[in-house]
């Protein structure tokens, strides 16, 4: 039983969580991070994309011991449909930087080396607990939780919450509404393995580098959503995630969603010989800025997944949770410090600092994408990427057929499949949505 008083509370650590937990600690404030996994990242298998940026201001030095895998000097975008991908590809030498810009990461490890400086920090990590409710005052303040230890009450003067996108302890506290199932990802992953010499021969690396492949199209099945492949040193991360509702509207499983993904033309050759050890599902906030709740409160703060920012259209998460896991703490040690009491006026300013941020003004600024993906998934995820790879096919064969006729037969069968005035307000609801 812990009968002590803290200056902060952290539940959950992932991202969120270990930026705002480290920064309070360097800070001198006391802090309680608590966690139900055995250890910070236990319930993570999966490979991901880490940030440089977002976590070079927190931990400068974060590359001297960081468990990095490889730095990203190649980009893949793939337009796919069932036999073809259309890409654009940039690689660069620049990337190949004395600060690298991106790493691949296994979060197993990471989070787990992440809680590490977290600890030696001087802030207190209790794994293997489960917060089961915030406990208020009779004025309605959070002053401290409860957890599945004792049914004691552990206070702080404030509460940050970083239990991830289906955090039940907010929802049962009525700090945030349930996730709606159109504003939540399901996406499953598995880590194939194989010699780092076939890795970098089977994606033209040298040393260190990485490759990103980022994937959209008939892959869902007419679903909304995404797929990826990720170089490690010795594995690849291969994934897929479609928004909940349209899985619950399907009789596709995750499972085979992901099956006919790796076998799809373009990527077996990448993943032949290797071997899958590791297999996991994960939820993935994908509302946007639309779906962001209230992020404070009398004694609370969310950050993180738990409050919806990942960005979708860029693939970005985890700069946008440590990035608001490290603003929640400079806005709680700034009233430490002028003793201002942990009120929802006075933690809002949480919200403006974050409002002057890119997590902010890129969430802002494609608030309408998700709307529109959802509603039109049957044109983005279907329709468009087959045209795509119809018209590539017609005019890079070489059959006899002059050029102008098969510009004339491209254009055909966009305008039948879809009508002109079809495109042009696809494309005018994309431009807006985009803005």
């Amino acid at each position: 039983m812990i009968d002590e008083r803290f200056d902060a509370i952290v539940v959950g650590a992932g991202p969120s969580g270990n930026a705002a937990a480290y920064t309070l600690a360097t800070k001198g404030l006391k802090v309680l991070q608590i966690e139900r996994g055995e250890y910070s990242g236990s319930k993570n298998v999966q490979g991901a994309i880490l940030y440089a940026d977002a976590l070079e201001k927190i931990i400068p030095d974060f590359r001297d011991d960081a468990p990095l895998e490889r730095h990203v000097t190649e980009q893949r975008i793939w337009m796919m449909d069932d036999s073809s991908h259309t890409g654009m590809h940039y690689r660069s030498d620049d990337f190949n930087e004395e600060k690298p810009n991106r790493y691949t990461i296994l979060r197993a490890q990471f989070d787990k080396w992440f809680s590490a400086r977290v600890k030696q920090a001087g802030a207190i990590v209790l794994c293997e607990t489960t917060v089961t409710e915030l406990v208020k005052d009779i004025h309605g303040r959070v002053i401290g939780v409860r957890t599945d230890r004792s049914g004691d009450t552990i206070k702080a003067d404030v509460v940050i919450l970083a239990e991830g996108v289906n955090g039940l302890v907010g929802q049962r506290s009525d700090l945030r509404p349930e996730v709606a199932p159109d504003s939540v990802a399901l996406a499953v992953k598995e880590m194939h393995f194989l010699p780092r010499e076939t890795v970098e021969a089977r994606f033209n690396l040298t040393g260190n580098e990485g490759v990103v492949i980022e994937a959209m199209g008939t892959i869902t099945k007419g679903m909304t959503g995404t797929a990826f492949l990720y170089t490690n040193e010795e594995s690849i991360s291969v994934g897929i995630g479609c928004i909940v509702s349209d899985f619950v509207d399907s009789d596709i499983t995750p499972y085979a969603l992901l099956e006919a993904f790796k076998n799809h033309p373009s990527i077996k050759p990448l993943l032949a010989g290797s071997e899958c050890k590791e297999y996991a599902a994960h939820l993935i906030p994908e509302g946007g800025y639309k779906a962001i709740p209230q992020l404070v409160g009398d004694g609370w703060i969310i950050v993180g997944d738990a409050g919806q920012f990942v960005n979708a259209v860029h693939r970005e998460g985890s700069n946008l949770a440590m990035t608001t896991g490290r603003i929640a703490a400079e806005t709680v040690v700034w009233l430490h410090r002028l003793r201002n009491p942990m009120t929802k006026e006075n933690l809002s300013e949480y919200t403006r600092r974050l409002s002057e941020t890119f997590v902010m003004k890129d969430l802002k600024k494609y608030r309408g994408i998700p709307a529109l993906l959802h509603g039109n998934k049957g044109n983005f995820f279907g329709l468009y990427p087959k045209l795509i790879s119809q018209a590539m096919q017609t005019w890079f064969r070489v059959d006899g057929i002059d050029k102008v006729s098969k510009e004339k037969e491209i254009f055909r069968s966009f305008r039948s499949a879809r009508t002109l005035l079809g495109m042009m307000g696809d494309a005018f609801k994309l431009v807006r949505a985009w803005r």
